[in-house]
């Protein structure tokens, strides 16, 4: 009778020692849930993060590309202009020379 007190004494320990380790398991397992979830939403914010600067960086450039073309069209209209004023001042001699010798 001895043997199967013991050996019922066995088996209770055996189903506590089987229901505190699926207990610790489904700790474990909970905590590890909320590691991969934090982790994963870190990953997410910092590639927001990321995004957001290289969308910003790609602003800087055009806009510095854009200031850079419109200097040059600046700079092109002002040799125009210039170029035509010198033109229109020797028309203009010209012109008063004609003027000149038509009067006389």
């Amino acid at each position: 009778m001895a043997e199967i007190s013991e050996a019922i004494s066995m088996i209770k320990k055996a189903e506590s020692d089987a229901v505190t380790t699926v207990e610790d398991a489904n700790v474990k397992s909970e905590d590890l849930i909320k590691d991969a979830t934090s982790k994963a939403s870190q990953i997410v914010v910092d590639a927001k993060g990321s995004a957001t600067h290289e969308a910003e960086v790609a602003v800087f450039n055009s806009e510095d590309k854009a200031k850079k073309e419109a200097n040059q069209i600046k700079n092109q209209a002002k040799s125009s202009v210039e170029s035509i004023k010198a033109n229109s001042s020797v028309n203009v001699d010209e012109a008063a020379s004609v003027i000149v010798e038509k009067l006389l």
